[in-house]
């Protein structure tokens, strides 16, 4: 699994990581994602140690762009989890269909969410 992480400075919360598959991580690598902000060595507090880290901002504009990027990428695949599901999936087949689109979900409350200033992600 691998990790993207989003990171607070003006509260206490700790980071949120929300962990992905290979294959999800490298579609974002590889997708439009990548080519969103610029991550920029910061100085940043995690547990009461400093650590020098790549991190994006989210301003005003990048948070925007992430935005309509998540948005976009479920939709679609939204459609294509409906198409490959039918009418009656198993447990186990709507878990596997549906892991993309949750990962996709996770990532678009995180970027909404404005507690979050900055995300960590290695591509």
């Amino acid at each position: 699994m691998l990790d993207l992480i989003f990171y607070t400075f003006k509260t206490d919360r700790p980071p949120h990581y929300i962990e992905m598959s290979e294959d999800v991580y490298e579609w974002l690598a590889k997708s439009e994602f990548s080519k969103i902000g610029k991550s920029v060595p910061r100085n940043i507090l995690i547990d009461e140690e400093e650590e020098k880290l790549p991190l994006v901002e989210l301003d005003r504009d990048i948070r925007q762009k992430l935005r309509s990027f998540f948005r976009d990428a479920i939709i679609c695949e939204s459609d294509t989890v409906l198409t490959k599901l039918g009418d009656s999936p198993l447990k186990e087949e709507y878990q596997s269909a549906t892991y993309r689109l949750r990962k996709l979900l996770d990532l678009l409350k995180c970027v909404e969410n404005e507690d979050y200033q900055y995300l960590q992600r290695v591509l």
